[in-house]
């Protein structure tokens, strides 16, 4: 499992600078918990990007939290949903194209993000 996290994470990152990752062709439903997991998970993700480019500084630092949430967000889907790494990848390529490239929508998604966030204890 730890290679499949390590695997998992380097796609966060990808998925952050808007790599390309195999897109599943039949993604399944998520329970809204799942959903606002990935979602902050792929917020969590472009505000490290645009850190990374000295934007966004009036957020927390997402390196390590953002990328630790993300790590067991999409493990903790796989488990649920007894999915595959490309099927996850599709679901947070989905998910990243729902942002379309707006800080609006960011910004709209990040107070309830950082919630999640500093819930997770992380």
């Amino acid at each position: 499992m730890s290679t499949i996290l390590a695997s998992l994470a380097l796609s966060f990152m990808q998925a952050a600078t808007g790599a390309p990752a195999a897109a599943a062709t039949d993604l399944p439903d998520l329970t809204l918990e799942q959903a606002s997991g990935l979602r902050c998970s792929v917020a969590f993700g472009l505000v490290h990007r645009a850190q990374r480019d000295g934007e966004l500084a009036n957020y927390p630092v997402m390196a390590e939290r953002g990328q630790e949430f993300f790590v067991r967000t999409t493990a903790r889907l796989m488990d649920e949903l007894g999915a595959d790494r490309d099927t996850i990848m599709g679901l947070v390529v989905r998910e990243h194209e729902e942002f379309g490239g707006s800080p609006e929508r960011l910004d709209e998604v990040m107070p309830a993000c950082l919630l999640m966030l500093d819930a997770s204890g992380l």
